[in-house]
């Protein structure tokens, strides 16, 4: 008889968002596991945030440096990329998880290497690389953080030409000398940002006619120029036909049937949920699909099922996916210890309402575009009436000492019924700093005659606010 190990909690998935999950639990006084069949750490940490955001980091840097008088002269030469594909694998630990499991083991979860499936209402086998296979049962909740793969396009010749992923871009090992970006999203910015400044020659493939186009408009259009700017080819409304790999050469055929070369080909061009193998089936629900929640992060139509991260297509963010792991802990530690009613009032300690009303982004491309909380289309579409504010942030004092030269824009949205804000974006360098305090003020809903109140110093960015109360201020009057 196969022997079955008892936990409170079993968490599938030891990326940021199941760490969390189980940490949250056993800070609640529950027994937890942990299973992963990859790196503990997951996605961000080798493949994702930690990777991308070490090789962007020197590019941003040098690029900000050009723009500030007596120093720009110091940073006319190349990047040293030896040098920062090293500082990127430091900060990947080298894809070695030594580090991660160590945590995992000082807040007293247990860790299971291997597959993990539910294997029915609350159990999870777990089949090791040797073939051993654990079962585990839960007392009270799985939860399912097993998050997202790139999703690759079914087109002729591209499963022989051995196309990027995210992941390939983020830990590539040399700089290729062309390098094709397919997707105007997130990664594909902030790739192509990357690669053009370490030395690629490249060029983007975006479907529709602009690049970021889950921000505010204007934000996609002055990183377009950006990368134009460094000589990336960014071109908009084409698609892609096929893909054929000749030796070291990728052919790219395009919809108008004209070709170009390449020596590697990136494709980020969406996500798939890593649902697919997993045991929904044992369950009642679909393999492969996206799970549906409710704010508690609890699956619909079962008690003990939890899906947080990405694995629930709320919202993609590694930031996100780890609050909706604070809220689910909470959750159920709260169920499991017999709370009677929980706070799933808008806002309240067990519900994930920043999901819909206050997520925050940052693409750290050049200039950077960061945002929280609605753009001026989903406000609208959510029937609010609203009033869209604008300002060049070229007009702040701190932006010109920032850097010479200094681009940028800044919205935001207010609700004009109840005189809050409903959404923020900046585009400019240095503003993934400050979107934290437009995050702060969505989420606290705090009116704008409060707002007045919130005295930026002189002479930093942050008078950016100021200028866009000054104008709404204007408007109304």
């Amino acid at each position: 008889m196969t022997e079955v190990i008892e936990y409170d909690v079993v968490v599938v998935g030891a990326g940021p968002v199941g760490e969390n999950v189980a940490d949250r639990a056993r800070a609640g006084g529950l027994s937890a596991a942990i299973v992963e069949s990859e790196l503990v750490g997951g996605e961000c940490s080798y493949w994702a945030c930690m990777p991308s955001k070490a090789l962007l980091r020197p590019v941003i840097a040098r690029a900000d440096a050009r723009r500030v008088p007596g120093l720009r002269q110091s940073v006319q030469g190349p990047l040293d990329a030896a040098a920062v594909l090293a500082h990127r694998d430091y900060y990947t630990s080298h894809w070695k998880d030594d580090g991660q499991v160590g945590w995992i083991e000082s807040i007293g979860a247990d860790l299971y290497r291997g597959h993990g499936r539910l294997a029915g209402p609350r159990r999870v086998t777990v089949t090791a690389d040797d073939g051993t296979v654990t079962t585990l049962a839960a007392r009270h909740a799985v939860a399912v953080c097993t998050g997202t793969r790139a999703a690759l396009p079914d087109l002729p010749g591209l499963a022989d030409a051995g196309p990027w992923t995210s992941r390939e871009a983020t830990s590539a090992d040399h700089v290729p000398g062309r390098l094709v970006v397919v997707g105007g999203g997130v990664v594909a910015t902030e790739m192509a940002t990357a690669w053009q400044a370490l030395g690629s020659q490249v060029t983007m493939l975006v479907r529709g006619d602009s690049l970021l186009n889950r921000m505010e408009p204007f934000a996609g259009e002055l990183v377009a120029d950006a990368l134009r700017e460094t000589g990336a080819d960014v071109r908009t409304g084409v698609s892609v036909k096929a893909v054929h790999r000749q030796g070291p050469t990728v052919t790219v055929t395009l919809g108008d049937d004209s070709t170009l070369e390449a020596d590697e080909i990136l494709f980020a061009t969406g996500r798939a949920p890593r649902t697919d193998d997993i045991g929904l089936d044992t369950v009642g629900l679909k393999p492969g699909s996206w799970l549906t929640v409710d704010d508690t992060l609890r699956v619909e139509g079962h008690d003990w099922l939890y899906a947080v991260g990405d694995a629930n297509h709320r919202a993609l963010l590694t930031h996100q996916g780890k609050y909706q792991a604070r809220i689910a802990g909470a959750a159920i530690t709260a169920r499991a210890t017999g709370v009677p009613i929980l706070e799933t009032d808008r806002w309240g300690a067990h519900v994930a309402t920043a999901d819909t009303a206050a997520v925050p982004q940052v693409v750290f491309t050049d200039p950077e575009a960061a945002s929280a909380g609605l753009t001026l289309a989903e406000a609208e579409r959510a029937g609010h009436r609203v009033r869209a504010v604008d300002y060049d942030m070229a007009g702040v004092a701190g932006a010109g000492l920032y850097a010479d030269g200094y681009t940028g824009r800044a919205r935001m949205i207010v609700d004009l019924d109840r005189e809050i804000l409903l959404g923020v974006t900046f585009v400019g360098p240095g503003v993934g700093e400050l979107i934290h305090s437009a995050t702060i003020a969505i989420a606290g809903e705090v009116p704008i005659d409060r707002l007045w109140h919130a005295v930026p110093s002189y002479p930093t960015v942050s008078e950016i606010w100021l200028r866009l109360l000054e104008t709404y201020r204007d408007q109304t009057e």
